[in-house]
């Protein structure tokens, strides 16, 4: 039940690591992105948070590497870059959260709680989940429509296995909110239509049946269409 921490910052490393040792975590610390890469590479995290902007290989080419690597830890990036696009930039890359700088330690460890929780399979009850050709396989985190494997984030993944949860039932932003990210809704940001959008594209774009709808001004809902 370790934590990788990758930041060149020694103030910001002090923070981060007796923080969440505080809190009962195991913490390694890379001061480089090479170091980091390996570290990922040859242990086994629960979490990795990293900041983008390293000596060695960026926060972004690290994502893009490790899974490259099939390396699946959540990642959560750590960055003084905070625009839409930048973040959107992190989750393509392959993370599954972004926190901008300077962030209060309270608001770090809801992201950490958020993301340990979907790796832990602490709402694991059913060890697989169906709606229409669409499968999500709790104990090898898997999912497939049809034929087709589908490769998704931790994010996504705890997403989606919470819309596969509540089928057919109407989920609001401030729900997805407070039960993925586990922090009070934003209407100032659109993190949560980004996320929902990669995951339509992954399980919906190349299938005639939609599965993931949009209901204008409530939310969204999983559900096959009559």
């Amino acid at each position: 039940m370790k934590i990788l921490v990758i930041e060149d910052e020694a103030r910001t490393v002090q923070l981060i690591r007796q923080g969440l040792e505080e809190q009962g975590w195991d913490v390694d610390v890379a001061y480089d992105g090479n170091m980091g890469y390996q570290l990922a590479t040859r242990n086994a995290y629960i979490l990795i948070i990293s900041d983008i902007i390293l000596p060695g290989i960026s926060g972004l080419d690290l994502c893009k590497q490790l899974r490259e690597t099939g390396v699946i830890t959540p990642i959560l990036l750590l960055t003084a870059l905070g625009t839409t696009d930048d973040k959107i930039t992190g989750l393509d890359a392959g993370a599954d959260d972004y926190l901008a700088k300077p962030f209060e330690f309270r608001e770090l460890m809801a992201r950490v709680r958020a993301l340990t929780r979907r790796n832990t399979g602490s709402l694991q009850t059913e060890n697989t989940l169906k709606i229409a050709d669409l499968e999500l396989n709790l104990d090898t985190k898997s999912v497939s429509r049809g034929d087709k494997e589908i490769t998704l984030t931790a994010k996504e993944f705890g997403l989606l296995e919470y819309f596969m949860r509540n089928q057919t039932r109407v989920i609001s932003k401030a729900e997805l909110a407070e039960k993925i990210w586990d922090v009070t809704f934003d209407t100032g940001t659109n993190v949560i239509e980004v996320y929902v959008n990669f995951l339509r594209k992954k399980i919906d774009r190349d299938f005639d049946q939609k599965l993931l709808h949009t209901q204008i001004g409530l939310g969204y809902v999983l559900k096959i269409p009559s």
